[in-house]
């Protein structure tokens, strides 16, 4: 299995990214992922998928848990450690897609 440092290698450059919104379907506020220490991948992770899918439908969800790696399996045997990989694994659960906003600087 690759690791997820050399995944984030494969995706495109997110640094004029300064935050990713989430939204439910309803368009109440899901979350929200800042470009900082300790979230760049999820931010590279997430746009990548946005760009790919137009949302984080449930085939988004099933490509960004295999980008998360070795994160994936850590996060499904520690829920709450890895939040922007338990957003993925819930929406397998429940399959409610969530739309992405990209705020760039």
């Amino acid at each position: 299995m690759q690791k997820f440092s050399d995944i984030l290698l494969t995706l495109n450059d997110a640094s004029r990214i300064t935050r990713i919104e989430l939204y439910n379907q309803d368009g109440s506020p899901a979350g929200i992922i800042e470009n900082k220490p300790g979230s760049q991948g999820s931010v590279k992770v997430y746009s990548h998928l946005a760009r790919m899918y137009g949302e984080i439908s449930l085939d988004a969800a099933v490509e960004g848990l295999s980008l998360y790696a070795e994160h994936t399996a850590d996060a499904e045997n520690c829920p709450g450690k890895h939040p922007n990989v338990d957003r993925l694994l819930n929406i397998l659960e429940d399959e409610q897609p969530l739309t992405v906003k990209i705020i760039e600087s």
